[in-house]
């Protein structure tokens, strides 16, 4: 067990740390016992924050020259490299995923993104625009756009992946010459609090990177809220989306909002079935199903329906669930009472909808907020079919034709990503392009990777992250014409 007793828990404005004239206390979601009391920020510590990064963003850290930014982005990195292990454990700990997943992919992935932004600094370029002279007449102009930072950026990170999601958003924001400060989840504050202990070894200007912990209610709300905020970035709940949406409208803030998912994964009669029941099962169960990409409606053709089933069965039953940071752990606790019991309502739900419980389906009597891995048979017009669970269930769902399946994929409100399997290379594209998602994955459950872009449709979200979408998104162009 990682030791935190000489972690910063206060709030990072300005670069210093300072207490807060509240705390509120975190839990070990493996054990349900007390973990940290942290800093819980007011309206007047937010605007504090935003103070900061205005300042920094007009001086110091404005004026820094773009291969600087690049430079202190590698450094970064290379501090989070260096710590890769405590800030793994410390994501570990406080949302209970097994350490192997926070070591080997959640940390390698921030890791990768910082590195791929730092190197967009220098490179944020604007263009020459042909066009037919001043007012269309005979006198000639020259017209470029340039690409200018937005202004001070609000995060609000989640639970589920808070420096992974954060990496998306901090290392584009910066590489453009943005300012930010950063709300984390209540739930899992720590690692984001060990990043700015970086942030300020690595030697950002004071001001450039800030942090604010506490509740959403209060915290959040007024960063999301505060009129020197020029965008808020938002990966969370679709209700707290559409939220933030409505108190954007009032300043006409920029939005970046990435939402709930009920990702299908389609699996034709001609899969490498091996791979596809693999595959299904880390969408199932990575995270604890803790991933808004989570592919939980499994798609099977009447083919392979029951073969489909069965391994998926098999998956579940081989998973083991424990302390995150034992090796033999497959699958942690979900991060609060409160989420675990909201699957376990999710489950009720589906018994009385008629949903069969193939395997799992209850919560083992032991400390902790743990839910076993669960395989339900059912409909698409069922409520565990529809709705966002964020848990370890899964529903699978035969159908017969092609249409059939596109028909089933696409009758939900969500739209954030999906995943074919198929060895035909043909009906893998067709069936891509006619997908409403934003994010397809073809014989892999939800690649994902700094240079490819990433975001949904619908009620997952508005926007786009990572790739040069990323830097496109922390930036405005501005249109210059000389008249010659």
């Amino acid at each position: 067990m990682i030791d935190v007793s000489n972690l910063h828990t206060g709030l990072y404005i300005d670069g210093s740390w300072r207490s807060a004239d509240a705390t509120f206390t975190t839990t070990n979601p493996s054990t349900a016992q007390p973990l940290s009391e942290l800093a819980a920020a007011d309206a007047a510590d937010v605007d504090a924050a935003v103070t900061a990064a205005t300042a920094a963003f007009r001086g110091e850290w404005g004026a820094l020259a773009p291969s600087r930014k690049g430079a202190l982005l590698n450094r970064l990195a290379d501090l989070v490299e260096r710590d890769l292990d405590q800030l793994a454990a410390l994501e570990s700990l406080d949302m209970g995923r097994p350490l192997g997943m926070s070591s080997a992919l959640m940390i390698p992935n921030l890791i990768a993104t910082l590195r791929y932004y730092a190197g967009w600094a220098d490179k944020i370029n604007g263009e020459l625009i042909a066009n037919d002279g001043y007012l269309g007449g005979p006198v000639p102009t020259h017209a470029y756009t340039r690409r200018e930072p937005i202004g001070v950026i609000g995060a609000i990170i989640p639970w589920n992946a808070p420096l992974m999601i954060l990496g998306w958003k901090l290392a584009p924001a910066l590489a453009a010459g943005n300012t930010m400060v950063i709300k984390p989840a209540e739930d899992a504050s720590l690692s984001v609090l060990r990043l700015a202990e970086l942030v300020d070894e690595a030697g950002f200007p004071p001001g450039t990177v800030n942090v604010v912990t506490g509740v959403g209610s209060v915290a959040g709300a007024a960063l999301s809220r505060h009129p020197g905020v020029r965008k808020i970035s938002f990966t969370g709940s679709t209700e707290t989306g559409r939220t933030i949406l409505r108190d954007s409208a009032d300043t006409f803030r920029r939005t970046a909002l990435e939402l709930g998912g009920k990702a299908p994964q389609i699996v034709f009669e001609d899969a490498d079935l091996d791979a596809a029941i693999q595959g299904c099962a880390m969408g199932m169960f990575f995270n604890q199903g803790e991933v808004c990409a989570a592919g939980t409606r499994v798609l099977a053709h009447r083919k392979v329906y029951d073969a489909i089933l069965e391994g998926l069965t098999g998956a579940a039953q081989a998973q083991v669930l424990g302390d995150p940071f034992d090796p033999s752990t497959t699958m942690g606790p979900l991060v609060n009472a409160r989420q675990r019991d909201r699957v376990l309502g999710f489950l009720q739900t589906g018994a009385d909808e008629g949903a069969e419980v193939i395997s799992g389906g209850a919560a083992p009597d032991s400390a902790g907020f743990y839910v076993t891995p669960t395989v339900l048979a059912g409909r698409n017009d069922m409520t565990v079919a529809r709705e966002e669970i964020f848990g370890p269930v899964g529903v699978v769902i035969p159908f017969d034709t092609d249409d059939e399946a596109l028909a089933l994929a696409n009758d939900n409100q969500y739209g954030l990503s999906a995943t074919v399997w198929t060895t035909d290379v043909s009906r893998a594209h067709t069936v891509a392009a006619r997908l409403d998602a934003g994010a397809i994955g073809v014989n892999g459950w939800s690649p994902l990777a700094p240079q490819l872009p990433w975001g949904g449709v619908k009620a997952s979200g508005i926007g786009r992250e990572l790739g040069y979408e990323g830097v496109l998104a922390y930036t405005e162009p501005k249109t210059v014409t000389v008249v010659l």
